[in-house]
């Protein structure tokens, strides 16, 4: 009986918030005047009056907020999915590096409202976030670049340094040759403009020429001495491997991406 009577109240509860919300929402399709000589000026009134505010929406101030101490894993994906969920992110800006092209640790946002952006800026400020204090702050808007986020709806893609690449392939006989003669050239004009100018300068071989030799197995009065590598007889010259490995070795650039 009791059950009964919880279902009963439970169900005249429900249907007096139906009809309580009905009743809410509905909107009279049309206005009276109180003066009913002035009904027809009234309606056309009233209907200029709902154009000018359907074509007229509410206009939104955005706000930048900055972000400080940003661990490591968060990038524009991330972030902005995290902070979608305070409003609608117009833009994102990430520092990053332009040699390695890994973060900075610090960045930019831009909400729709300046409403939301102070409420994040408050919100986020010294939050713990793995293992890191963020550093939220609301930017005012005289304070904002014009070209704060300039380039921010490109996709970021890593440095390639194609120069470096290039420069740091392996080589062919022929090539390290050539290499051989290049920096000669270099090395001999060089010299020539500093004794022009009578400057007394001296400086290293560009091309070193230490000559590692081992002993042949088998001599027993005279040792004899050879490369360490042996060459083609149509391309044995007087520039030796050893050399173009020191020039190699010299010249080779080793960057280090992670």
């Amino acid at each position: 009986m009791a059950q009964q009577c919880s279902n009963d109240m439970a169900e005249a509860t429900a249907t007096r918030t139906a009809s309580a919300s009905k009743s809410a929402n509905t909107v009279p399709k049309e206005l009276l005047s109180l003066d009913p000589k002035l009904q027809t000026e009234f309606q056309k009134r009233v209907a200029s009056v709902r154009k000018r505010g359907a074509n007229k929406p509410e206009k939104l101030t955005p706000g930048v907020v900055y972000l400080g101490h940003l661990p490591r894993g968060l990038y524009e994906p991330q972030l902005k999915e995290y902070f979608t969920q305070f409003g609608t992110v117009k833009r994102l800006r990430l520092s990053r590096s332009k040699k390695t092209g890994n973060s900075k640790g610090y960045g930019f946002l831009e909400f729709e409202s300046d409403d939301v952006a102070k409420i994040v800026a408050d919100t986020m400020n010294n939050y713990l976030f793995c293992e890191r204090l963020l550093k939220c702050h609301f930017v005012p808007p005289e304070k904002v670049h014009e070209e704060l986020f300039k380039g921010c709806e490109i996709p970021f893609s890593k440095p390639s340094h194609p120069a470096v690449k290039r420069y740091n392939k392996e080589r062919t006989y022929e090539e390290k040759i050539r290499m051989e003669k290049r920096f000669k050239k270099k090395e001999n004009k060089l010299r020539k403009r500093l004794a022009e100018k009578g400057i007394d300068y001296t400086f290293p071989k560009l091309v070193l020429r230490n000559r590692r030799k081992k002993k042949v197995a088998g001599t027993t009065s005279l040792q004899k001495t050879v490369d360490n590598e042996e060459l083609p007889k149509k391309e044995k010259m007087n520039v030796s491997d050893t050399a173009l490995d020191t020039v190699d070795s010299q010249v080779k650039l080793h960057f280090n991406f992670p």
